[in-house]
């Protein structure tokens, strides 16, 4: 990564982070906000006809990261960045969510789009280990691919993480490759009352919010769970 990209991606991660999504004072009412805004995005996706190989293969995935809101920052270089929910499924059972910010500093979002809500599908072990860290970058940690949409949705894909957007009719899959996706511990420790890592929330299960559990339910359900 250049200095000069280095530059732009943090400042896009501190204006996802602040700007674009102040926290608030009541945090913990924020963060609900964010979970139960997943759960309308989520819904969403699963109802939208043009997302057929998103229902049929979300059962396969090893985690969803669930942005209900990616906002195209075109007056900060043209980059992208929102906050995120992810949840993992470990031992059959739906655990977390845990708490992220996304960042990118080129965008690869369809012309004139400038907010969308994204739904990543985590399909392999090396994909969610690299999420369970502070930080990782899309493409670089990870492969990123962008899913299939309406007559292109029986393509097979092969990535370790799979991306879907939805905004205003214009589907489509995003090009996240060079996105940085940070832990945002403060929002995790508020939400849980304690200082937890990503794997006390979506690997151990030693912490949970009953805020959360129609989400994880509505996950559970569309991945085929029992």
């Amino acid at each position: 990564m250049t200095p000069s990209f280095r530059n732009i991606a943090a400042a896009l991660v501190a204006v996802a982070a602040v700007g674009l999504f102040p926290a608030s004072a009541s945090a913990q009412a924020e963060q609900q906000k964010l979970v139960n805004a997943a759960d309308v995005t989520l819904s969403n996706f699963l109802r939208d006809p043009e997302m057929t190989w998103l229902q049929n293969n979300i059962g396969n995935a090893k985690a969803v990261l669930i942005a209900p809101e990616i906002v195209k920052a075109g007056f900060i270089f043209g980059g992208s960045g929102g906050r995120a929910v992810l949840l993992a499924k470990e031992g059959g059972k739906w655990r977390g969510p845990a708490f992220y910010t996304m960042a990118t500093g080129s965008v690869g979002f369809q012309a004139g789009v400038s907010v969308s809500e994204m739904i990543t599908l985590v399909m392999t072990e090396k994909a969610l280990n690299s999420m369970l860290s502070a930080n990782f970058k899309m493409g670089g940690d990870a492969s990123v691919a962008a899913g299939p949409v309406g007559a292109g949705a029986k393509s097979n894909v092969v990535a370790d993480m799979i991306a879907f957007t939805r905004a205003k009719g214009v589907y489509g899959g995003v090009n996240l490759d060079g996105t940085l996706v940070n832990l945002t511990d403060d929002w995790n420790k508020a939400y849980y009352g304690k200082p937890v890592l990503p794997p006390d929330i979506l690997i151990k299960g030693s912490v949970s919010n009953k805020g959360a559990n129609k989400l994880l339910a509505d996950v559970a359900k569309a991945a085929g769970a029992k």
